[in-house]
């Protein structure tokens, strides 16, 4: 860039500098302006909070009120601005706001509210069950966030009332109605305690309880009281004193224990009749000190009175006496609402002057007993001993005897598998017997076949030659030398080249005929002599 473009361009940005920066001023202006304007006419509510609104202007409001009856009114409104924005509804010089937390009631816990405003409450009621009262509300706030004006109300936190497991919960209704006439009261058969518990709703006592659990209530409306239902026991010989004077004058004490507890169907009784509020919720003590203490006193020097001093060192003495006891606190106690799950004596202190003797002689009477018992037992060990003997003699037995039952029983199944082999080999020779003449019989017969085959065909050719010889008028000569001339028939001429005096012809002297043959026989020699002969060379 030219020096001289470049200094022009500086006394421009120079010149401008002023207008630029009161445009800056002005827009940081507007937007401060806007900031006040959105600040001061938007309520912004933000999460977990409400906004409690303040009326500046208005009506005055009277000395007996606290609060706006409505927004015509100045002073702290009733509403709440919940969560959210609020834009140009509330103006900064009619209305005041303040940011203020929800009331938060945490787990396992419960919230009671106190209404800070409205009328008193007329003479002997303490919750404000009307919105108007000013006073404890009645109902609780569970485990939560609530958007509470806390001008107007204050939030106590207190804890649920829990029944633990093997307890029994007594209601004590204390904002109910008062009871004026019987009708109000637990009808109940006991005359003399039916004043004590109260009907539901009413102030005082409810006769139902509660099962183990937990329970939200207003601590201010309804209180539970604990009563321990479980097995409780004492040893009344602790620093207590159960001592009577026998028959016979002697002084006697005993220790005891006694298992106990309180009936959960009289829980609500038992707690108005026994319980002291300096004791706290506990009656166990106030139970052994005002029922099962006196019961026991009364019974040992009722019953123990009728009894001299040495039936308390005796046996049978102390069993009854033990029973008595159990059987009196049971039917004693029952009727006030405690059950006696046992109440034993552990130990019985007879007067000295006559333990020692009535002791001996007990000893002396069990040792006597155990003497019996020793000769009872051998008596009982020997009549065992024969009975095992008989027991092991019939055990022997029964081997034996299953010993011949098992040995009979293999010798009849051996001798049952002999017969069966016996019978099937005695089948098989039959079968082969049966075979074998079958196949003598078929060879037979093919024999006697063969036979009468050789025979038939003898008898032919016996009776091819019988004709042969017939056509030479019966002369077997004849034929013979028919025969042998057609043997040699054919060799004749060759033969006959030889000298007549050839030895050969001699054989034809023999054979001279003293005379010719008729034709016809000639022929049918000739005729049977070559069927004769064609049978002989086929054989």
């Amino acid at each position: 860039m030219p020096r001289d473009v470049f200094l022009q361009d500086r006394n421009d940005r120079k010149q401008f500098a002023p207008y630029i920066a009161g445009v800056a001023a002005l827009a940081v202006f507007a937007l401060g302006l806007v900031w006040i304007c959105y600040a001061q006419f938007v309520i912004e509510v933000p999460a977990y909070h409400v906004g409690v609104l303040v009326r500046k202007t208005g009506k005055d409001l009277s000395n007996a009120d606290v609060v706006a009856p409505d927004t015509n009114y100045k002073g702290v409104q009733k509403d709440v601005l919940e969560v959210g924005r609020y834009f140009f509804k509330y103006d900064p010089y009619n209305w005041g706001w303040e940011i203020k937390p929800q009331v938060v009631i945490p787990d396992g816990k419960l919230g009671v509210q106190v209404r800070l405003y409205g009328a008193d409450l007329p003479y002997g009621e303490f919750l404000a069950h009307q919105d108007g009262e000013k006073g404890i509300v009645p109902g609780v706030l569970l485990p939560g966030r609530y958007p509470i004006n806390p001008y107007l109300y204050d939030v106590e936190e207190h804890t649920p009332q829990v029944v633990p497991a093997g307890y029994k919960g007594v209601v004590v209704n204390r904002a109910g109605k008062i009871p004026a006439k019987p009708a109000d009261y637990w009808d109940d058969s006991d005359k003399m305690h039916q004043k004590l518990l109260v009907k539901t709703g009413f102030r005082g006592v409810q006769n139902e309880t509660l099962d183990p659990g937990t329970y939200n209530f207003n601590p201010y409306e309804q209180q539970v009281k604990l009563v321990d239902c479980r097995n409780q026991r004492f040893n009344l010989s602790e620093s207590r004193d159960l001592g009577f004077p026998s028959k016979d004058g002697f002084w006697v004490s005993l220790d005891s224990i006694v298992e106990f507890r309180v009936k959960p169907e009289m829980a609500a009784k038992v707690f108005v009749l026994y319980n002291e509020e300096t004791n706290g919720d506990r009656i166990d003590e106030e139970v052994v000190r005002k029922v099962i203490l006196p019961v026991a006193r009364a019974f040992c020097r009722v019953q123990g009175s009728k009894n001299a001093g040495r039936d308390f060192i005796e046996g049978t003495s102390r069993t009854q006496f033990q029973d008595e006891y159990q059987r009196m606190m049971s039917s004693k106690c029952d009727p006030l609402g405690i059950e006696i799950i046992q109440a034993l004596i552990t130990k019985i202190n007879p007067p000295e002057q006559i333990a020692t003797p009535v002791r001996n002689r007990e000893i002396a009477k069990q040792q006597e007993e155990q003497y019996r018992q020793e000769i009872l037992q051998q008596k009982s060990e020997e009549k065992l001993a024969i009975e095992k003997e008989l027991v092991k003699q019939k055990q022997e037995l029964v081997k034996a005897e299953q010993e011949v039952i098992r040995v009979t029983t293999a010798a009849d199944r051996e001798q049952e598998v002999a017969l069966t082999k016996a019978r099937e080999k005695l089948a098989v020779s039959e079968f082969r017997l049966a075979a074998t003449k079958d196949e003598a019989a078929a060879i037979a017969s093919k024999g006697k076949g063969a036979a009468e085959v050789v025979e038939f065909k003898n008898k032919a050719e016996a009776a091819g030659w019988e004709r042969s010889v017939d056509a030479f008028d019966g002369s077997g000569s004849l034929f013979a030398q028919y025969v042998l001339f057609q043997k040699i028939a054919s060799s004749y001429r060759s033969i006959m080249v030889n000298t007549a005096d050839s030895p050969i012809m001699k054989i034809f002297d023999s054979f001279n005929s003293p005379g010719p043959r008729p034709v016809s026989k000639v022929r049918a020699s000739q005729s049977a002599g070559a069927s004769a002969t064609s049978t002989g060379s086929s054989e």
